[in-house]
């Protein structure tokens, strides 16, 4: 007798399996996500188990916080800022242009002294003044907050003005990064996330630069008004507070 249900019960289950599916794909929405440019190898990764594991959509931009806020101010439509530091979305919170109450920080970045080729930034950062390099790259300061920090930490070391002739500017942290990975610049500031994966340096060499050197990086989550009545902005801010991201966000250099 059980035999002969077998097959029924099968596909009983299997249809009710579709009709969940079903309801699940008719269910998940598509959020759009202004991501700041150190965070985007860890929030591909989480986008991607996000969307598995709820069936929305995380479209990312990624680019510089400051001008982020810029065309946030201008009408754009994002629904989540993940800022690189945590003025800017208390900034427009205090503008009505995030929803109040709704910001946390959802990573902590590390700022690394970085060169692509091994052995040449020293586990001191020594070569900030010893070295004989043409160029450091440092993110544009005023609208990238890795570049202010760069700045800060230059000069409690005393250095400014002597590597001040020595700067290149990125337009972000991802282009600042671009130019020492490609030897246009001999090393930089970057955010460790991005030569870091699995708790390892990837290539070339860094010094971690102390804590102590510059102001903390504290990377704030905004959920902006066109993501009021998003589930997709509700459900992502919910997902990277949830274990799964932390462990991706961890593996790429940040803490909380």
């Amino acid at each position: 007798m059980l035999q002969h249900l077998a097959p029924a019960l099968r596909a009983i289950v299997g249809w009710f399996g579709l009709a969940l599916a079903s309801v699940q794909t008719a269910q998940a929405d598509t959020v759009s996500v202004a991501v700041a440019a150190n965070f985007t190898a860890p929030m591909q990764k989480i986008a991607a188990a996000f969307q598995t594991d709820t069936g929305h959509k995380a479209e990312l931009s990624f680019g510089a916080t400051g001008k982020f806020y810029a065309q946030i101010s201008n009408g754009a439509p994002f629904q989540i800022l993940l800022s690189a530091d945590d003025t800017t979305p208390a900034r427009l919170e205090k503008e009505g242009k995030a929803v109040a109450n709704a910001r946390f920080t959802y990573a902590i970045g590390t700022l690394v002294l970085w060169s692509a080729q091994p052995g040449y930034v020293d586990a001191q950062g020594s070569v900030l003044k010893t070295g004989d390099f043409k160029h450091l790259a440092i993110a544009n300061p005023k609208i990238a907050p890795y570049g202010m920090a760069a700045m800060q930490a230059m000069d409690k070391l005393g250095v400014t003005a002597r590597l001040q002739p020595r700067l290149v500017q990125g337009e972000n942290i991802a282009q600042t990064h671009q130019f020492v990975a490609t030897g246009n610049a001999q090393l930089g500031f970057v955010a460790l996330s991005q030569v870091m994966a699995d708790g390892k340096i990837t290539n070339g060499s860094a010094w971690q630069v102390p804590a102590g050197l510059h102001e903390p990086i504290r990377q704030d989550a905004a959920l902006l008004l066109p993501g009021k009545d998003s589930a997709a902005a509700a459900a992502l801010l919910s997902y990277l507070r949830g274990d799964k991201a932390r462990a991706i966000i961890r593996s790429h250099g940040y803490s909380f």
